[in-house]
Order: C-alpha cells, then sequence, then structure tokens
C-alpha cells in the first residue's frame, strides 16, 4: 500500500495521529510498518498491544480496496493529513485526523473561519443571534463553521448560506449516514457552497461517542469559536474546551440569565471569553480574522429592501423610526407571535430593521425610502 492507502487503512481503524508519528519513526514510512513482522511491531515502546494485535489481522484484509471502491461510487474525496489540500489550521492541533472526507469542497480561503455552535435546544432569541452572526461574517468573506446540528448549529449553516458565504458542516457521522437526516437538504447546499466533511469511515454510523471526538475539528478548522447558548453540560462547552486546548479563541455571546440554555455561555464569559454582540466585535477582537474589503454596510440593505414579500412587508409596515416592542408588534399584526418573531428575524438579517436592547425594534433608516418604496 501506499502512504495515502496505509493512512485510509489505519483511520478505518480507528488508529489516531500518535500512532502514526511513532510507526513513521520507527520505520520511515507507514508503507514498511504495514510490511513489519508483529514481533518488530510490538518492539515499539508506546503502542498498545491491542493497537498491533489490530493492524496484523487486518492488514492482509481487503477493508481499504472496499473503502476506496465505495468512494469511488460517489462524488466525494478522501484528502489526507500528508495532501497539500489539508487545512492547515486544523493540521496544527495535538490530535489532527488522519483523513478527512470531503463532500464538496475545501478552499484556501476557509482558512479564514470562525466556528459557531450552541445548543440543540434554543430560544428564539439564540436562532435569531446565531443565524445573524453568520450572516454577517459570512457576508464579509468568513467561512462558517458548525456541526450540522439541529439547533443553533443548523441557524449557523443557514445564515451563511442566506449570505452567500462559505460554510462547513463536521459530521459525527461517515458520509453515507447523514445524521441528523431531516438536515439532508441542507447538507446538500452546504455542499454546494462549501463543504460537509468527517473523518469517520464512509459508513459509519452516528454513535453518540463520535460526536464530542468531532468537536475538536469544529474548533480546529477555526480561528476563533462563537459559542451562541449553551446549558451547563452541554456539549458546546467540549467545542469550546478543544479551542481552548489549541490557543484558539473563545467568543461567548451573553443570553438571559433566567435560561438554562444561557448558563453554559454566560459562565464561559465570566471565565474569560471574550464577550461579543457582533460580528464587527469579533474583528475588533481577532485582528488576524481578515474581512472583505468591498463589503458596505449599507449596500445589503439597500438590495434587500426592494425583495420584501407581501408578509414582510405587512410587519415592516407596523415598525417606525420609533423604537417598539416585539409584543406591540405581534398586537398589531395578525399573525401569531411564531410568525412574527419569523419575520422580524427575517427583515432583520436583510437589515431593514435593527433590534435594541429589550426587544425593540426601529427602522434602519439607510434603507427606509428604499423599501417603502
Amino acid at each position: 500500500m501506499h502512504e495515502k492507502e496505509c493512512l485510509v487503512f489505519l483511520n478505518l481503524l480507528s488508529i489516531g495521529y500518535r500512532t502514526v508519528l511513532k510507526l513513521r519513526e520507527t520505520f520511515g514510512t507507514l508503507e514498511n510498518a504495514l510490511n513489519a513482522t508483529a514481533s518488530d511491531l510490538l518492539n515499539i515502546k508506546g503502542i498498545r498491544r491491542k493497537t498491533i494485535e489490530a493492524i496484523c489481522e487486518k492488514r492482509s484484509s481487503s477493508c481499504t480496496e472496499k473503502e476506496f471502491a465505495l468512494l469511488a461510487r460517489t462524488s466525494f474525496q478522501a484528502i489526507t493529513i500528508d495532501e497539500p489540500e489539508y487545512p492547515e489550521y486544523l493540521r496544527q492541533i495535538s490530535t489532527p485526523p488522519l483523513v478527512l472526507y470531503v463532500w464538496g469542497t475545501l478552499a484556501p480561503a476557509d482558512s479564514n473561519a470562525i466556528a459557531v455552535v450552541g445548543t440543540r435546544n434554543p430560544t428564539q432569541y439564540g436562532k435569531r443571534i446565531a443565524h445573524k452572526i453568520s450572516y454577517d461574517l459570512a457576508g464579509q468573506d468568513v467561512t462558517i463553521v458548525s456541526g450540522l446540528a439541529k439547533g443553533l448549529d443548523s441557524e449557523a449553516h443557514r445564515g451563511a448560506l442566506e449570505s452567500g458565504g462559505r460554510t462547513i458542516a463536521v459530521l459525527g457521522s461517515g458520509l453515507l449516514r447523514l445524521y441528523p437526516h431531516e438536515n439532508k437538504r441542507l447538507a446538500e447546499k452546504i455542499a454546494q457552497n462549501g463543504a460537509v466533511i468527517a473523518e469517520f469511515p464512509l459508513e459509519t454510523t452516528p454513535f453518540r461517542s463520535n460526536f464530542p471526538i468531532r468537536n475538536r475539528i469544529i474548533s480546529g478548522l477555526s480561528m476563533g469559536t462563537i459559542v451562541v447558548e449553551a446549558a451547563v453540560k452541554s456539549g458546546t462547552l467540549i467545542t469550546a474546551g478543544f479551542a481552548l486546548e489549541q490557543n484558539r479563541t473563545v467568543f461567548g455571546i451573553p443570553g438571559n440569565i433566567d435560561q438554562p440554555s444561557s448558563e453554559g455561555v454566560n459562565s464561559l464569559i465570566k471565565q474569560g471569553a471574550s464577550l461579543i454582540q457582533s460580528a464587527d466585535d469579533v474583528f475588533r477582537e481577532l485582528p488576524a480574522l481578515k474581512r472583505s474589503q468591498t463589503f458596505s454596510e449599507t449596500k445589503a440593505p439597500a438590495e434587500a429592501a426592494v425583495k420584501l414579500s407581501k408578509e414582510e412587508k405587512e410587519i415592516f409596515d407596523l415598525i417606525s423610526t420609533q423604537p417598539i416592542h416585539i409584543d406591540e408588534i405581534t398586537e398589531k399584526s395578525s399573525r401569531t407571535a411564531p410568525e412574527v418573531s419569523v419575520l422580524v428575524l427575517t427583515l432583520e438579517i436583510k437589515q431593514v430593521i435593527k433590534q435594541i436592547p429589550g426587544k425593540f425594534y426601529t427602522i434602519n433608516e439607510n434603507v427606509l425610502a428604499a423599501a417603502r418604496g
């Protein structure tokens, strides 16, 4: 086997980066290592006997050939840690994945990335914030990285896509066992405007234990990680922990102190995570993060203002330059509170209105004339 095949083989056995380093240090190449005798392999210090036995048992099998045959029947690709296409930021972490299975494309520009993560059971506030900050960052050429999970991960991906920007989803399963199933259409859109990736072999089931493991990739691909909403025992905090271990910046968006879903992120902020409220805050806190030089704060609203749907226009017409609370908007409209929340969120994403503290909204005066017309 050549080195790429060797890496795919070892990845199939769930053998990690540190073992690969020891094998190469001892034998020069992985090909030499996999051709070595069992006694020579057992003489290597620091590798468990169980690992050596697995290598010796499986190296004559056809598992690697089957994986490549499966890969050939898809539009996916396998990128190993030895290849130049492998993300450089990810290569720098202490335990980088040996192989990345990729649906879509990984671009050089994806090194300018921020992770946006949060609970699977968010509040409307959390959904709006995750969507908006991802929209604003991706609209300024920042790739948004998240985990395709229900809740805030999905909102982060959607926000990036709606801005026309790039996004990367990191799975806790194989690409042929996409999870959650209801996000299949979202995954297809991500693959067209970024990548859906996994370190797990193609047919790996989404075991619960896989998700904390994949979280190191979410943070490892990114210059910083934004936590939107997270409970005290949330898996989101595992991602934040990996980011800190990797010497990456952790950001927290403050949440309602009465909401359990905000306890984790508020605690992170108390412990020193950078408190942010907007995309501009991220750029200020992380000067190395590049932003589009052609981005204009008023360009996007001007374009969006002439594209309001009938429903959006109905809500827009209830808002003026004087602050109005969302409850009052609901009372004055003919719609339910959830419907109003969605429409207000859409208007804010299109930047024709803006929120001020306390769930009050006003018109974005830069686009008042265009929107009314």
